[in-house]
């Protein structure tokens, strides 16, 4: 049976036919050897045709439908005009080598032409890779290099560049530079309020916010020419004018030593790199949410911005968070705890970096677990939403955070929360809508939030009855009744008043009595 080669090269497509190779012996050194050997194998492995590309983009469409699995309209018809033709009726005397598994599937299809891709075709094809600039005598190395080299380039640059406004590695990368500031922030703050207070004690109780004392003290510079003179300004930066009399007396009586010149230099340098980062952190924090609001609008309305982000971070993508079960998102951040219950037999952890979530904090102690596994579930959905719809919308984080609200309530009151089907109803009316923060018309969500209204109300603690323990009660509830209705004879006797025999009986029993 011949065996034709299908090479993919940045040049173009080549087909290539082998002849006279055992399949058997194809692993042992000496097949390798005749590979490496262009005499050898350029006796066995003849260039059969050659198709060059139009351009550039020609090119890069034909290696994305390559790494794809498809086949184009161009290499449909290469491989018609250069392959022998097949017949439904016979059985083909050829197979065509094909180094991908699903475009050889996808050839078979589409052509019926017999692929094959196993190690002994890996094996050709690394041969001819490795002299093709030798089959084609019209074409240089260089040329070869240059062409490889541009198509490697605008191949990975189509790849990354697939949507700008949608990348999750900024959201990354700024949750990362967030944490990093905090650590800064706090330890230039402890440092800047221990050397200022050498100069100035009194300060650190009457300001207490960081942001707040390093303003005061780029203000204030030197204790000794702070004066009435600057109330305005100090209480501009406090906010109060009885907290900046106060920081003016204290700095008159202040019990702390003098400071040089160039030491007054360096805590005003001091102060400002804290209020910078400071204010940086702000600006970070807007870009945040921003960002957030754009890559992953449902996520966000659902959990928040920052364990949104943390949840993205740690995951290592959008895709990444958005591939993984509910179990494994409720305690991601928790890996080191998980393994520890699992190699000592204990506990595992119930959550991870969900806790930091308002929902986790409001529930009682006994069932954080459970709110933890409902959000976790929720927290699922919304990502794979944002990850997989065209669409900018937040109408289904609202909702979902609806149904975590709901749940909450049921866990604290014991009011039951309505279907997931209604609420993901008028989640997709709500966008559908143009304007998705538009609320949805009373008339449309009336029939659905009847149906949350007419179900009943348990307790959560409540246990349904049995069908038995429903019988005795309803015979026990008759019983009650028939005691306390009389029948109506009795009635109309107590409304004619006692009998004889009653009052010979009534007399009898008070003469008992008084012998008694």
């Amino acid at each position: 049976m011949a065996l034709y080669l299908l090479y993919e090269s940045a040049a173009g497509y080549a087909c290539f036919q082998a002849q006279g190779f055992d399949e058997i012996g194809h692993k042992t050194e000496e097949v390798g050897n005749s590979v490496t050997n262009l005499d050898r194998f350029g006796k066995v492995v003849k260039l059969q045709a050659f198709c060059p590309f139009d351009s550039a983009l020609d090119a890069l469409n034909q290696c994305n439908a390559v790494s794809e699995g498809h086949v184009t309209d161009g290499l449909r018809s290469f491989l018609e005009l250069t392959l022998p033709k097949v017949r439904q009726s016979k059985k083909p005397k050829f197979s065509l080598g094909v180094a991908e598994p699903k475009l050889a599937s996808h050839i078979y299809e589409v052509t019926k032409i017999p692929c094959e891709s196993n190690e002994f075709v890996l094996e050709l094809l690394r041969g001819i890779r490795l002299h093709f600039d030798k089959f084609l005598g019209n074409l240089k190395h260089a040329d070869l290099d240059k062409a490889q080299l541009g198509l490697g380039h605008s191949y990975s640059r189509a790849k990354v560049k697939f949507n700008v406004n949608r990348v999750d590695n900024m959201v990354i990368q700024a949750i990362s530079h967030l944490d990093l500031l905090d650590k800064n922030i706090n330890s230039s703050s402890m440092r800047l309020r221990e050397v200022y207070s050498w100069h100035f004690p009194e300060l650190v109780k009457i300001v207490n916010d960081y942001y707040r004392y390093a303003k005061v003290a780029n203000y204030v510079e030197n204790k000794l020419e702070l004066s009435d003179d600057k109330l305005s300004g100090l209480t501009e930066i406090v906010g109060d004018e009885d907290t900046a009399k106060e920081i003016v007396e204290a700095a008159k009586a202040s019990m702390g030593q003098d400071l040089s010149p160039v030491d007054l230099v360096i805590v005003k340098q001091h102060t400002q790199c804290v209020i910078k980062a400071v204010e940086f952190r702000k600006k970070l924090c807007d870009y945040l949410v921003a960002k957030m609001n754009d890559i992953a609008p449902n996520l966000t309305a659902l959990i928040g911005e920052v364990v949104g982000a943390r949840l993205i971070s740690h995951a290592g993508s959008l895709t990444n968070l958005a591939k993984c079960p509910s179990s494994t998102l409720q305690i991601l951040g928790a890996e080191k705890a998980l393994f520890r219950a699992l190699k000592s037999k204990g506990n595992t952890p119930k959550y991870g970096l969900i806790f930091h979530s308002s929902f986790i904090g409001r529930a009682s102690a006994r069932k954080k677990g459970p709110m933890a596994r409902y959000l976790a579930n929720k927290c699922s959905i919304a990502s794979r939403i944002d990850c997989f719809l065209e669409k900018n919308t937040t109408a289904f984080g609202e909702k979902l955070r609806e149904q975590v609200q709901q749940r909450l309530d049921f866990y604290d009151k014991g009011v039951a929360p309505c279907k997931n089907i209604d609420m993901m109803k008028l989640a997709i009316e709500n966008a559908e809508r143009k304007d998705t923060e538009m609320e949805v018309d009373k008339t449309s969500a009336k029939p659905i939030l009847e149906k949350c209204k007419k179900r009943k109300y348990k307790a959560a603690d409540d246990v349904e009855p049995t069908p038995e323990e429903a019988k005795r009660v309803k015979e026990k509830k008759k019983q009650r009744k028939g005691e306390q209705e009389p029948e109506p004879y009795q009635a109309a006797d107590k409304a004619n008043g006692p009998n004889e025999f009653e009052a010979e009986e009534a007399t009898a029993k008070k003469k008992r009595r008084e012998s008694e």
